[in-house]
């Protein structure tokens, strides 16, 4: 994990992080989230993947774990998760750590969401009215709403964050979604299977539900998503994952190499519209401690 020669940007702007793969043994996330703290990782990302580590349970952890990063979830399943619910996890966790918890919701794998019974036949009005609700509940506001999933009566947080914009981002892929996502959240989290052509149709279509409603003005945040292979037998690593996932005929999706490589590959997103990059290692990382100081240390100095 030794970076090649190339010059590092004075003032480094982009946001990198690396992914915390729930994979991984809830009892190892300590060790990581040490590891991320000691190397300067901007952001550490977490998944709430059935049936795996929960989100919030997680999150929660790693925050008090460490002192700087940025912890994010990305993303919480919405058809598992009553909004009021949700509301009150994610405020609690920006006021007990200030500017320092990252929240995204979606519509979740609908498989999943069969196996438990929580499978709605619209995953997108879903979607639409929870991030409504959870915006506003998070804002401060007392929420009557019903909703063809959505239904609260005279809600408000005791406890609201005492920062009111904190934000919640939408996982998207497809076109509906991702319009959904520029019209209902604050940003927009890509997973890996996007490559810098993806990032930039999926700026459009953000940009064309931010028209719609009238949101054109103010920030809207991408957090991309690249599975990134580095070490012995990087290459292997990365066509392996990418066969199993289906994705080997997508061209330019993820990386394999040194620190270099993949500083070049976080560049091509972030000149595509990614704000953050979050580095996704694959599912058979051998050294995920290793994984996020080569993120931090090596990768890093080399993004702009």
């Amino acid at each position: 994990m030794t970076p090649t020669a190339r010059k590092a940007p004075e003032t480094p702007t982009t946001s990198l992080g690396a992914v915390f793969r729930p994979q991984l043994p809830p009892e190892r996330l300590r060790s990581v989230c040490e590891a991320a703290e000691r190397a300067g990782l901007n952001e550490l990302w977490l998944w709430e993947d059935c049936f795996r580590e929960g989100g919030m349970t997680t999150a929660a952890a790693a925050l008090a774990w460490t002192e700087r990063v940025r912890v994010g979830v990305g993303l919480l399943p919405v058809p598992l998760r009553n909004v009021a619910i949700t509301a009150m996890e994610a405020a609690s966790l920006h006021r007990m750590f200030p500017g320092r918890a990252i929240l995204g919701v979606g519509h979740g794998v609908q498989d999943w969401m069969g196996q438990v019974g929580a499978r709605v036949e619209s995953p997108l009005s879903l979607l639409r009215e929870h991030l409504l609700a959870l915006r506003a509940l998070l804002s401060g506001e007392r929420v009557t709403v019903d909703g063809r999933y959505v239904k609260l009566d005279d809600v408000a947080l005791d406890w609201p964050p005492l920062t009111p914009k904190t934000g919640v981002l939408a996982g998207a892929t497809g076109p509906r979604s991702l319009r959904l996502s520029g019209e209902a959240a604050d940003g927009t989290i890509l997973t890996a299977a996007t490559n810098a052509a993806g990032v930039r149709r999926a700026r459009q279509l953000v940009e064309e539900g931010r028209a719609a409603a009238g949101r054109e003005a103010g920030p809207h945040p991408f957090v991309v998503y690249l599975l990134t292979a580095t070490g012995q037998d990087a290459d292997a690593r990365l066509r392996a994952e990418l066969d199993a996932e289906g994705l080997a005929a997508v061209p330019d999706l993820g990386v394999a190499g040194d620190a270099g490589a993949v500083a070049e590959a976080v560049e091509r997103l972030v000149e595509a519209g990614a704000d953050s990059v979050v580095l996704q290692p694959t599912a058979d990382e051998p050294d995920p401690e290793g994984f996020v100081r080569f993120a931090a240390e090596d990768v890093r100095p080399l993004v702009p």
